[in-house]
């Protein structure tokens, strides 16, 4: 198994997302990319922490590749919005990529490249290609979210 780490926007959306593609065999929600170790919910909300609500996942490059996933995570969000996503505002929605290798980061910027001179977008791709740091996982009530509350097909 292979891990990706993306944020983008409230992670309860992107989690059931991601949990659909084949491929994809674990999902968690969690925090990252601030200094705030081991934050709360109410933390990370606060803007004190600097980390970003993010989605880890475990996947099977053999049935899924990272491509793949960047495609899913490019269509989901709005990675042209700075610190948000929709009505959710604030750094902790920021559009992110947390890369594990090398080859996870150049496959990152190659396809902000590719969308960028495809003119997908409007406006500029804001989001952040950054190294993995310390990942938090988020507490329990967060972790499927839409799956526990009986909700699916949610737009994000």
């Amino acid at each position: 198994m292979e891990k990706a780490t993306f944020a983008a926007g409230c992670f309860w959306g992107v989690e059931e997302r991601f949990r659909k593609l084949p491929g994809v065999e674990d999902a968690e929600v969690g925090y990252t990319g601030g200094a705030t170790p081991n934050p709360s919910y109410e933390q990370v909300c606060s803007h004190a922490a600097g980390h970003a609500e993010a989605v880890r996942l475990e996947y099977d490059s053999e049935v899924v590749t990272y491509g793949q996933l960047l495609d899913e995570f490019f269509d989901l969000h709005d990675p042209t919005q700075l610190d948000r996503q929709g009505p959710d505002v604030g750094d902790q929605y920021r559009s992110a990529i947390f890369f594990h290798t090398p080859e996870q980061e150049a496959a990152a910027r190659a396809a902000v490249e590719r969308l960028t001179a495809e003119g997908r977008f409007e406006r500029p791709i804001v989001t952040q290609i950054v190294p993995a740091p310390a990942w938090w996982r988020a507490e329990d009530y967060h972790q499927k979210y839409f799956e526990k509350r009986g909700l699916s097909g949610c737009r994000i």
